[in-house]
């Protein structure tokens, strides 16, 4: 009788990749007019499409695609696909690139060049060296913003270091054209400067914008402090439109958190937050989640790396549950424990536009891990990214975590690295993303005392992914054998499979002797074989 992997190698090797179904092919458009229509750092250059011209976009790319795919296919028609379904997922990406930098059409007849027309309105000269700016430089630099009649409406100061004097050349120029400008980067615009010169400098362009109407905000790495913060409070207090604040690397304290919260007259069209690399501890979570209670139209909350532990945690969970419209959430590298971990999922499920989730290293351990699995299983159809690496998740908690992978077809990223899983975690993850999950390109299983048996399974399942770009199954104690099993796998495309430079073939592990040996890896194939993955209707 074939073994569990035995029987889905077989079935792998047998299936007929192209032409894709009419479904399949669906879905594809779907997800291109999804990402056409999603905010992001081209669209803020380019202009962002309407969702009638991106799904009009998303069709023609298709059709294109699959026409020099199938060419592609009718030349060698006994091959298995494979190489037919890369070029269609390469031409795709290929051609959407190429409709987001063109931006939406021009409309009524307009003649002028559309994109040359963007890129006016963009003023940044973060591109330069990292260097003090002096006035002479700043004179140079800033004279395109002098220029009448100019159509700036978004600056980037970004990495260049301003003190007084730039500043005071500064302070005019930006007070002339403050009332035509959308979005300010004033990330890393100080550094290197004295705290009293920096919170000086801080002042003057707080003032000279005070009272501009903006939608996107950027002040990251600038060390702010609760100093910082309220230097910077005549800008804040002044905006009632913002839909991106960014406070990253600010040294954001439970009193600078508190600040922000204080100052901030209004979030109600705030659509991305993020605190990334602070210190905001509990305190300070709960001073946010204030914030967080205020906006309910936020899509992108960012407090990742900001020494929260559970009382913080739970906070931010219940204040979360007033943003339904949440499509990102990325809080790794916290201190939540179980208790917040549970609490978070009573709001993840209320979250059916969720997209990507980032919750690794946050010591949730199996009942955490469990009970946020199985709150995305229920809501979050087209969930894409899912990371929980770090969390002490054994064969126990993957079975729930099996169970909603196995129940998201719109997978590209999934991440449980440094866990406990072993072979019997491993194999279940495996099964689960074994039938469908076509647009699956990466999953990182490193570091979970996984030997031969789930390291072979995982590499067979993935291998024949349309697309895949990456298996990561390196730190884990897979035999010399196994290793030659796996390398045989993707011997046609070794660049997927990550380094296996720190994998410990002898690799020990007390709990359970049964696993250590070679031999008893196919009985544990035979006990899993028949272990179903329930999927929702």
């Amino acid at each position: 009788m074939e073994s569990g992997s035995q029987a889905l190698q077989h079935r792998l090797l047998s299936v007929k990749l192209w032409p894709p179904s009419y479904s399949t092919r669906l879905m594809l458009v779907e997800r291109m007019t999804k990402n056409l229509t999603t905010p992001s750092i081209f669209s803020r250059k380019y202009g962002l499409l309407s969702n009638e011209e991106a799904e009009e976009d998303a069709k023609k790319i298709e059709e294109l695609a699959f026409a020099t795919a199938d060419q592609h296919y009718k030349k060698e028609p006994d091959g298995d696909g494979s190489s037919a379904v890369q070029i269609y997922a390469k031409e795709s990406s290929r051609l959407m690139l190429e409709v987001i930098k063109r931006g939406p059409t021009v409309k009524d007849g307009e003649l002028a060049d559309k994109n040359t027309a963007l890129q006016e309105t963009v003023f940044d000269i973060s591109g330069g060296r990292r260097a003090f700016i002096d006035a002479e430089e700043a004179e140079d630099l800033l004279k395109p913003l002098r220029e009448p009649g100019n159509s700036y409406t978004k600056i980037c100061f970004s990495n260049r270091s301003f003190g007084l004097d730039a500043a005071n050349v500064a302070a005019p120029i930006l007070s002339a054209i403050k009332d035509q400008l959308t979005e300010v980067d004033l990330s890393d615009f100080i550094a290197g400067r004295s705290e009293s010169e920096a919170l000086e400098v801080m002042n003057i362009f707080s003032s000279v914008l005070g009272g501009c109407h903006l939608r996107y905000l950027n002040l990251s790495n600038n060390a702010l402090g609760e100093k910082g913060v309220r230097a910077f409070g005549a800008l804040l207090k002044s905006q009632n439109n913002l839909e991106e604040l960014y406070l990253m690397n600010d040294g954001i304290s439970e009193e600078a958190a508190r600040a922000v919260s204080e100052l901030i007259p209004s979030t109600e069209k705030l659509k991305v937050l993020q605190f990334h690399n602070n210190m905001t501890g509990d305190e300070g979570a709960i001073a946010i989640s204030e914030i967080l209670k205020r906006s309910h139209a936020l899509e992108d909350f960012r407090c990742s790396s900001t020494r929260v532990g559970a009382d913080g945690g739970v906070a931010l969970a219940e204040a979360l549950k007033t943003c339904t419209h949440l499509k990102k959430l990325d809080l790794r590298d916290n201190m939540f424990g179980v208790e917040a971990g549970v609490a978070l999922s009573e709001a993840l499920s209320l979250f059916a536009d969720l997209t990507e989730v980032y919750l690794s290293f946050l010591n949730l351990e199996d009942e955490g891990a469990e009970a946020l699995a199985n709150a995305l299983k229920e809501s979050a159809p087209s969930l894409e990214v899912l990371e929980m690496a770090g969390n002490d998740i054994t064969a126990k908690g993957a079975a729930s975590l099996a169970a909603c992978i196995a129940s998201k077809q719109f997978f590209t990223k999934l991440n449980l690295a440094e866990n406990e899983l072993k072979d019997e975690g491993a194999i279940l993850i495996a099964k689960a993303i074994g039938e469908g999950h076509g647009q699956l390109n990466e999953v990182d299983m490193s570091s979970n005392a996984i030997r031969r048996a789930g390291a072979r399974l995982l590499a067979q399942v993935v291998v024949k992914k349309p697309g895949f770009k990456l298996l990561n199954i390196n730190g884990n104690f897979i035999s010399d054998d196994g290793i030659d099993e796996v390398m045989e796998s993707f011997k046609s495309c070794p660049d997927m499979l990550g380094p296996l430079d720190e994998n410990d073939p002898e690799g020990e592990d007390d709990e359970d002797a049964e696993e250590e040996n070679a031999e008893n890896e196919s009985e544990l194939e035979s006990k899993l074989k028949d272990l179903k993955i329930k999927q929702e209707e």
